[in-house]
């Protein structure tokens, strides 16, 4: 088998991979920048060839481009540490076998690699399946895993024309995902059309739908085009498809099965290429089960399904998100932009958003409009935000820090001489790689104090205690740590 090539300017990430490649009796090679993987492939080629995006002497993104000119079968993995929504599908774009999140699981890690190694066995290209991409960066907000599943999602699908049923919460972005997939198809320059079903009247939503001939009915003054002819060439996105009346169900069903449908008082009918997107926040099998939504429309709409998570579901979001929306509401009201201290952070950090994504923006704009002060403080939030979050009362605080500012003096004396002691007991008894021993025990309780304190957040923990993010993901792993 050929060697699979790691090309990262990070030398713990290719020593990390080397390890794991060499458990798995893997043959590898590693290089530290794009040029001299493409000198390299003049002469020979990897098995795979894993990549990371941006690096000081080049980017993954053209190295990909270069490679699926010359070895255009040869699966390639994109890492990177920024992940966002334009390094997910531009990964796709070039024709990425997939794309992994830094930090990434060492197992799942060489569980994709050696996916990858069969997709070069079977000698089957991947560049069909992926699509071009042009990204509004501040289009959808997602640093989670859960959102990388999304975004691989859409990358996938970039290139489809497939009918497609968003779930989800409300308040999760389901039309922000919707539109995401209209602007980076091949429909991108059609119409993108948003219809929610929920926000009409019964009465009008045929019409609404459909459209009506003039003299349809009384009132009817002039012809309508409905919103199926209004996305013609484009696409039609029906949010709470699941509140569509019963007999609707039956005129949409007839519309998407034959491609063609009348207005109201037509005698012609009205062909339209028209892609749906549909979305709902409600549990459809259970709407079908109750007699309540058609089971052969369901099967029509849910050829691809994609979830929204809810906010809880990726709360390590919600401060990049905080400071999204604080931007955009200030850019909006046209008032200087207030910035939130990392207290609230964290303490917003630490809300169950029922209302989801939309709640957290709503949180902002009240922010944005009746705080008097250019830093949002914990006593600016308002009342029930502090309730649930449980915020101490600032003399609390300050005891707490003045008590843990003691120990911190205190501490060293203690640990030091405890260790010593500890030591040189283990050396008395005999026992073997005692510094290694000491020092797992010292790395292991100086890691989970760090995830203590920063509430499991590892970014802002490898950041206070001055080690890089791969650093202490490592270590976690190594450790055996569930933070």
């Amino acid at each position: 088998m050929k060697p699979i090539w790691i090309v990262d300017d990070d030398q713990s990430i290719r020593w990390v991979l080397e390890k794991a490649l060499a458990r798995e009796n893997i043959p590898h090679k590693s290089f530290s920048n794009p040029n001299d993987v493409l000198n390299a492939l003049e002469k020979e080629s990897p098995q795979v060839l894993i990549s990371d995006i941006r690096m000081p002497r080049g980017n993954g993104l053209e190295l990909l481009q270069h490679v699926k000119i010359s070895h255009p079968n040869l699966p390639v993995i994109i890492m990177t540490a920024y992940s966002d929504l334009d390094s997910a599908v531009s990964s796709f774009q070039g024709g990425a076998f997939e794309y992994l999140t830094k930090p990434f699981d060492v197992d799942k890690a060489i569980e994709l690699i050696h996916r990858a190694i069969e997709q070069s066995d079977r000698n089957q290209s991947n560049t069909k399946e992926l699509s071009a991409w042009v990204q509004d960066s501040t289009e959808i907000i997602g640093q989670a895993p859960a959102m990388q599943e999304v975004f691989r999602a859409i990358g996938r699908l970039s290139q489809s024309h497939a009918t497609v049923l968003i779930t989800g919460e409300s308040g999760t972005g389901k039309e922000l995902v919707a539109l995401a997939l209209h602007r980076h198809s091949p429909r991108a320059r059609g119409p993108f059309v948003a219809f929610s079903t929920a926000a009409v009247p019964k009465d009008l939503l045929e019409s609404e739908l459909f459209g009506h001939e003039r003299g349809a009915f009384p009132g009817a003054q002039t012809l309508r085009r409905g919103r199926f002819e209004q996305a013609d060439s484009g696409t039609l996105f029906l949010d709470e498809i699941g509140d569509l009346p019963f007999d609707l169900q039956t005129r949409l069903l007839r519309a998407l099965s034959d491609g063609h449908f009348y207005r109201i008082g037509g005698q012609d009918p009205i062909k339209v290429n028209v892609r749906i997107i549909a979305s709902t926040h409600q549990n459809l099998e259970s709407r079908v089960a109750a007699g309540f939504f058609r089971e052969d429309l369901l099967h029509r709409l849910n050829l691809i399904r994609l979830r929204m998570p809810p906010l809880r579901e990726r709360s390590e979001d919600i401060p990049l998100l905080a400071r999204h929306f604080m931007l955009s509401c200030a850019k909006a009201l046209g008032v200087e932009p207030k910035k939130l201290s990392e207290e609230v952070l964290k303490d917003i950090g630490l809300m169950s958003f029922p209302g989801n994504v939309r709640q957290l923006e709503n949180l902002c704009h009240w922010l944005t409009v009746m705080t008097p002060s250019n830093v949002i403080g914990v006593g600016d939030l308002p009342g029930d935000i502090i309730s649930e979050v449980n915020v101490q009362p600032l003399s609390a605080q300050t005891e707490t820090t003045q008590v843990g500012a003691s120990a911190a003096r205190a501490g060293p004396i203690d640990w030091e001489s405890g260790l010593s002691r500890l030591a040189a007991k283990m050396l008395q008894d005999g026992d073997k790689d005692v510094y290694d021993a000491l020092c797992s025990k010292f790395e292991r309780a100086v890691l989970q104090a760090a995830l203590e304190v920063t509430r499991g957040r590892r970014v802002e923990a490898a950041q206070r205690l001055g080690i890089g993010r791969n650093t202490i993901t490592r270590k976690l792993q190594e450790l055996g740590i569930d933070d």
